[in-house]
């Protein structure tokens, strides 16, 4: 090989080692991302807690680096007692994406018009873009059990399947991480309070637009 031959080789080596570098250095920050999976058995996520150790493993597998993550999941009480507010969980932000993408300066600002959560900022914690409405299949429905400011529902009835452990009969509200629905309305475009799903099975799930996927926050 000629020496022009070995400088080219060499530069493009550089560039791939300084991209995969950067990619590392932007996922070892991340904080925020959608779940690249569900846990495979519809809404039942081994409750709260169980949810949470799923972010912290696909976290912890994608190379970010603290071990402080939780599921943005809120639960309900019965009897009228207060639940857990999903807003409550995350921490204080700013929170990026696996690309280094602020979607969100502070709780406040995540709960606002002003949130940049969108299909191409959620994505998941190997940077990849999950797929909604208009895609050959459609996963924007994702688990949250709250209402627009990420608080628990009132609703009445089951907005969390069981508080994350039913796999058949009940309901959860999802939200669209694209900000698409069937019509352009304030539900149909959050992020995270769309609709009550089908029923907690993943057939169910899949059948509205879901694939029993999260959204992680890293609460430091």
């Amino acid at each position: 090989m000629n020496r022009i031959g070995s400088l080219l080789l060499a530069a493009v080596a550089s560039a791939g080692l300084a991209s995969s570098t950067t990619v590392q250095a932007q996922q070892a920050e991340m904080s925020f991302f959608i779940s690249s999976a569900g846990k495979g058995n519809g809404a039942d996520l081994g409750g709260i807690a169980g949810a949470d150790a799923h972010c912290q493993s696909l976290a912890t597998a994608a190379g970010a680096a603290s071990p402080n993550w939780r599921a943005y999941l809120s639960t309900t009480e019965p009897g009228g007692t207060a639940g857990i507010n999903a807003r409550d969980r995350i921490g204080n932000g700013p929170w990026k994406n696996a690309k280094g993408v602020v979607v969100a300066t502070n709780v406040e600002n995540l709960h606002s018009d002003k949130v940049n959560i969108t299909k191409q900022t959620a994505l998941t914690e190997k940077g990849e873009v999950v797929s909604g409405r208009g895609d050959a299949v459609n996963a924007h429905d994702i688990l949250t059990g709250s209402d627009p400011q990420g608080m628990f529902s009132t609703a009445g009835g089951d907005t969390t399947c069981g508080n994350w452990t039913k796999s058949g009969e009940g309901s959860a509200i999802v939200g669209h991480h694209d900000r698409a629905g069937l019509k352009d309305s304030r539900h149909m475009n959050s992020w995270n309070s769309s609709h009550g799903s089908r029923g907690c099975s993943q057939d169910q799930l899949k059948s509205s637009g879901g694939a029993g996927m999260i959204y992680c926050f890293r609460t430091n």
